[in-house]
């Protein structure tokens, strides 16, 4: 948690400090995802404003690229590196990356693993004893490490599914003269610790799957 705490400190004090400076082609985020996606030969994908900060992500249900407002309209490094990630997912979507796929494809899984999984620790909780009469201990752990596996799975093909659209958007923005040296660097860097959340995220899942695995062990010992 702490480490989870302090990787995303690290990262919004990059988008900050990259947020302050201006790109050198002043364009806004908004002006850099149309141009990626064009680019890409996309035109059924609408580049949109969200509420909210650092929210921005790629919809493939409706095919919206959500940019939040800083983004949307910023002219700046971080603004530029994030749309152009977010346009990276589209991009995928269109090309049917693989991981993107599959990660997709397991929405509706991981989605109802956190949701058993809640409901179990809510009940272990508040009603332990309940539990524990109504439901042998082993079922309950098995249960547990099955949605946690599920999760695990979704957290580590996420990985692949994020550092792929980091590189498109890194080449593009280079390729096409967007971000000069310097700030191509800058741009860098903030997807990089933008990275480092899911690399936290899936690290925890691996760590809390594993836990679970040594509670079933030990019981049996």
């Amino acid at each position: 948690m702490l480490l989870s705490l302090a990787v995303g400190y690290r990262f919004k004090s990059k988008f900050s400090k990259y947020a302050e400076i201006t790109l050198t082609q002043n364009l806004s985020g908004a002006e850099i995802a149309e141009q990626m996606l064009r680019s890409n030969g996309i035109y059924d994908v609408e580049v949109i404003t969200t509420e909210g900060q650092l929210t921005d992500h790629y919809n493939p249900l409706n095919k919206t690229v959500n940019l939040s407002r800083d983004v949307y309209y910023g002219r700046n490094v971080s603004a530029a590196a994030v749309a152009a990630h977010e346009c990276g997912h589209a991009i995928q979507h269109a090309v049917a990356y693989p991981y993107l796929k599959f990660r997709s494809a397991m929405v509706p899984v991981q989605n109802a693993s956190s949701k058993i999984m809640n409901i179990i620790i809510m009940v272990m909780m508040f009603g332990g004893i309940f539990i524990a009469k109504s439901f042998p201990y082993e079922i309950v752990i098995y249960t547990l490490i099955a949605c946690q596996s599920v999760i695990t799975v979704f957290a580590l093909v996420t990985l692949p599914v994020e550092f792929d659209a980091s590189n498109r958007a890194l080449a593009w923005l280079t390729t096409n003269g967007i971000v000069l040296k310097k700030e191509e660097t800058m741009a860098k860097d903030a997807l990089k610790w933008a990275a480092m959340t899911y690399v936290i995220s899936a690290l925890a899942a691996v760590t809390t799957l594993l836990y679970y695995i040594t509670l079933l062990l030990g019981r049996r010992d």
